[in-house]
Formats: C-alpha cells, structure tokens, sequence
C-alpha cells in the first residue's frame, strides 16, 4: 500500500472514498481558512486510491510550536491508518490526534465496538475528550414518505400537523443573507440557553467556503412574516446532516421546529439521500435533567435508530506533555461550565 498526500487536483478523488462531511476536500479548504493546518493523505494500491483521512491541526496556546491533532468520523481503525497518523502527528509536533471514527451501531444490536476500542487502546490511544457525541439518531430514507410519517410518534404527528395548520412554511435560503440571519437567530438561542457556539466570524467563513458547494444548505421556518427557526444542513456520500439548529423564543407554540424537521426528511429523499443523521443525542438511558434531554426526546420522535459510536480516543503521541495538556484542559472545562452556569 503506497501512502502519499494528496493535490488539489485530486479533491473529487478524494471525496470519493471519504464518507462523511468533515473528511470532505471543501470542509478541509474552509477549516484552512480558519487558521488550522490540515494534512489529506491516500492509501493507493495498484495506482488506485482506497481510502483517505484529513486531519487538522491547531497550535496549543501555551506550548509553543507544538499542536494537537483531530481527526473527525474517519474510516475503520487498522494499524495503517494509525501508522499514517503518527507520521503527521511528528510532522506536525503534535502532542497527540484526538480520533472519532465514523464506526457505529444500531443500540441493542451486536456490535464490534468494544473490540475495536480495545484495538485503539493496545496501539497508544486513550479515551478522550469528546467532540462528537457517541450517540445519534439515524433515520432510514428509503421507504415511503407516507411509511416515514407513520413512523412519527404521534405527539410528533399532532406537532407537524398542527404547525402545517396554523400557517407555518419552511424555505431554503442559502445565501449570505441567510447565514447572517442564522447568526443572529443563533446569538439569540445562546443567550437564552446559556451554551456556547462557534463564532459569527466562523459561520461567516464557512458559508465563503461552503455556501456554494452543494453540501452546506440553509433553511428557515417562517411564520407570520417572522424567521423563527433557521438550521444548517449539509448533504454528502447519500447522507443528510443536521449539524446546526438556532430558534427564537416567538411562537413557540405553533411547532415550527417540528414542521423543519419533517420538511427536511421530505427534503433528504429529495436529494437522493438513503439515512438522515441528526448529529447528536443522548445514550440509551437518557437523564431528564440532562440540559440536552428536550433536544434528545424532540429527535427520538421522528423514527430514528439511536446509533452508537465507536467513542473519542486520544492517539498519544508525547505522554509527558499530553499528561500536563489534560490536566490544563480539565481545569479550562471546569472553568467554562461554571461560567455557563452562571450566565443561566
């Protein structure tokens, strides 16, 4: 197996055999401009590429020169793809790559998941910090749209309906304009909510990178000549993604999220899309005093299959100074949750 980087000229070979948005050839451009480095390696043999990985990497405030590395949703573990991220790990002076595969299961189904984190852990990884959460819902695309609306619990039926009848619409608006609202939308949810969100300035920058590709789109809930909801969507490799979501306190009560989230699904089949992930949710024995748990039960009542993830894992590149990064990290996190509740 022949290892080299990969050129701009190979950026739709490359997103052939990559298989989630943020191993895409575009999300690596836009995280460029945002000032993170990023590596794209192939895995050719016979002169035909296999698969990828993208990896960023950001400078640790503190420690000059030396950086962390992050690998989101990439292929199966196997001792290639470690090797290949140690030698850009060297490259890069990184004091380890947080790694988040794109390997899950359907909860309550066998799985492989253990033995793979036992894998990771016997070849210098350690559980990690999380990025994404290990749990999400995956909703089947391919049956029929009636076959989808049935699935709906019915509270969530009752919801779309109601919204549908009291005159809510949903439109795609993925324009600048429509990122700007989004922020706003945005900037008014994290106040409200006290959580905190990507810069103005990131979504910006995003949309420069994205708005034009085809796999970022924008859609609002508009009711009474008011934008109440507005949510990013990203569609790519036959998969629809629900990654950013920001309402208004207006209105709740006519269900406009609930008419978004049926419209989208509508919209997936649409596209051609065979599963919607909705990005995120709870474990299987959710706490109803998780601040996350209404967002988790308002998912659940779509249909969808709650997927587990293989989990975050830390490949360690230098122990010492990995060991001094967490202990800095622990306290930081300690420090930003305390702060966010307060700002409640």
């Amino acid at each position: 197996m022949l290892l080299r980087p990969l050129r701009e000229e190979e950026s739709t070979l490359f997103d052939s055999v990559v298989h989630h948005p943020l191993q895409s050839w575009s999300w690596g451009n836009f995280r460029k401009k945002t000032g993170v480095t990023v590596e794209r390696v192939g895995f050719f043999q016979n002169g035909k590429l296999h698969h990828a990985e993208q990896v960023f990497f950001h400078a640790i405030p503190g420690l000059s020169g030396m950086t962390a590395g992050y690998f989101p949703k990439g292929d199966m573990p196997d001792e290639e793809q470690l090797n290949a991220l140690r030698q850009l790990a060297k490259k890069n002076h990184a004091l380890f790559i947080k790694m988040e595969p794109n390997v899950g299961h359907k909860v309550g189904t066998p799985s492989a998941l253990q033995h793979i984190a036992d894998f990771l852990k016997q070849n210098g990884a350690v559980p990690g910090r999380p990025l994404f959460t290990k749990y999400t819902f995956q909703l089947d695309l391919t049956p029929k749209e009636d076959d989808l609306f049935a699935k709906l619990n019915s509270k969530t039926r009752y919801n779309v309906n109601l919204a549908f009848r009291k005159g809510v619409h949903i439109v795609e608006n993925t324009s600048k304009e429509g990122m700007d609202e989004y922020i706003k939308i945005l900037e008014e949810t994290t106040k409200r909510q006290g959580f905190y969100a990507h810069s103005p300035q990131y979504f910006r920058t995003m949309w420069e990178n994205l708005g034009q590709s085809g796999m970022l789109r924008i859609f609002q809930a508009e009711y009474e000549n008011q934008i109440l909801v507005s949510w990013i969507m990203f569609v790519f490799d036959n998969t629809l993604y629900y990654p950013y979501g920001a309402s208004r306190d207006l209105h709740r009560e006519v269900m406009a999220s609930n008419l978004m989230m049926w419209e989208m699904i509508k919209f997936g089949k649409q596209q051609h899309c065979t599963s919607f992930d909705m990005w995120g949710s709870l474990g299987p024995e959710p706490n109803e005093k998780d601040p996350w748990f209404g967002f988790h039960r308002f998912k659940k009542g779509f249909g969808g299959d709650l997927t587990e993830f293989v989990g975050t894992y830390d490949l360690v590149i230098n122990p010492a100074l990995y060991s001094l990064y967490k202990m800095v990290e622990d306290i930081r996190w300690k420090f930003l949750r305390l702060k966010a509740h307060i700002r409640r």
